[in-house]
C-alpha cells in the first residue's frame, strides 16, 4: 500500500471548491484511494472520490491528511492528488 502526507493549502479548508476539485481527480483514476486525517486508524479512511466524505472530514486549513491507494501507478498518482491538496484553490 502506498501512502502519502499532505497539508491543506486552501484557506477555507477542504470544502466545497476545493473538496470538487480533489474529488474528480481522485474519481478519474483506475485505483481506489482513500483519506483520513493524519493520526486516525486506517479503518477509518474515507473514499477519496467522495465529495460527500471530503466534506464531512472536516479537513481545515494546515490539517495533514492521509491518502492510501494500492495498485499499479499508486505512486504517482497520490503525488498528483498531494498537489492539488497543496494548492490553495481559493486564493
Amino acid at each position: 500500500m502506498t501512502e502519502r502526507t499532505a497539508t491543506i493549502a486552501s484557506r477555507v479548508g477542504l470544502h466545497a471548491r476545493p473538496a470538487a476539485i480533489f474529488a474528480e481527480a481522485a474519481g478519474e483514476l483506475d485505483l481506489e484511494v482513500t483519506i483520513a486525517r493524519q493520526g486516525e486508524p486506517a479503518d477509518e479512511a474515507m473514499d477519496a472520490a467522495s465529495i460527500l466524505s471530503l466534506m464531512s472530514l472536516g479537513a481545515e486549513h494546515g490539517d495533514v491528511v492521509v491518502l492510501r491507494a494500492e495498485g499499479e501507478g499508486a505512486d504517482a498518482a497520490l503525488e498528483n492528488l498531494v498537489k492539488i491538496l497543496e494548492t490553495d484553490h481559493d486564493a
